[in-house]
């Protein structure tokens, strides 16, 4: 059985038993069909040391690490394919290391960036009555005020803020309390915002007739979004986890230390918090290319 039909029993396996998507199926029918043409129609009976080879091939051709470990999956979950249908008695690929990737760095916004998102929301609040451009008003100020993660702020208890107190009680991932400041300015907003919703049986914050009882994620992202639209910023660059990035960013670009910042976050490992020094780095990095007095000569 040669390569292009076991390659179509997989892709069919995919479709079928894990009801992979057409975009799933494109990605590993392009992986494996380029790894058939290094392997000149001999994929299936590849071992370790031609597989270790086409590896090097890809960093002699310069593709992206990312590019060379998608391909390098592809190939494992081929190979376990042949394995458990018996077309292989065993898996070359068990003891090949996965290309090393540089971690993403997080998009972040600049401080104008918020500005602007505030100076919107703010003229829409005061020009308004009505309870929904507060609300909107106070969910930018406590996510740019205290890092929470959507989930935690549309679900956050009403009983969890107050206008007279300094922080907030929130429950994150793994039922885990912890604290996170809320600045004098949110909690002014926190205070107009309660006196609009009055007596409110909801338990929630933010309520809504929906079954959670609360606002939804994805209605806190389109809020997002559309205010961007009307502050002049692209709203694809905007969402709340942005937002949250922002928070830890300017925080340590002011002199906050690490250690607190993984604490607001709520990050069991302070490595995940360090994403933000590289983010820091590679921004102090741009800024000498571009501005020093010396940028572009040689």
């Amino acid at each position: 059985m040669n390569d292009a039909v076991l390659i179509e029993e997989f892709l069919d396996m995919l479709s079928v038993e894990r009801g992979a998507s057409q975009n799933t199926i494109a990605a590993y029918r392009r992986d494996l069909s380029d790894a058939t043409v290094f392997f000149k129609g001999g994929l299936q009976n590849a071992d370790q040391r031609t597989l270790t080879s086409y590896l090097s091939h890809l960093r002699e051709r310069q593709v992206a690490p990312s590019t060379s470990a998608r391909r390098l999956s592809s190939l494992r979950q081929f190979f376990l394919f042949l394995l458990s249908e018996k077309h292989r008695s065993d898996n070359p690929t068990t003891e090949l290391e996965m290309p090393r990737l540089k971690p993403a760095l997080p998009k972040i916004l600049s401080e104008e960036d918020v500005d602007a998102l505030f100076e919107q929301a703010q003229a829409e609040a005061d020009a308004s009555i009505a309870l929904g451009p507060m609300r909107q008003l106070l969910l930018l100020e406590l996510l740019y005020a205290s890092g929470m993660r959507a989930s935690e702020l549309v679900s956050l208890p009403r009983r969890a803020v107050s206008a007279d107190r300094p922080y907030a009680i929130i429950r994150g991932k793994g039922n885990k309390e912890r604290m996170v400041p809320i600045g004098e300015a949110a909690r002014r907003v926190l205070g107009r915002y309660l006196k609009r919703l009055g007596k409110n049986p909801a338990p929630f914050l933010f309520p809504s007739r929906g079954k959670s009882g609360h606002l939804s994620r994805i209605a806190l992202f389109q809020m997002l979004k559309a205010l961007a639209g009307r502050a002049q910023l692209d709203p694809a660059t905007i969402s709340p986890h942005v937002l949250r990035h922002a928070f830890a960013t300017h925080l340590l670009a002011h002199g906050a230390d690490l250690r607190s910042v993984q604490e607001m976050l709520g990050h069991a490992d302070l490595s995940t918090t360090q994403i933000y020094t590289h983010v820091l780095d590679a921004r102090l990095k741009a800024l000498v290319e571009e501005k020093h007095p010396l940028a572009g000569k040689s």
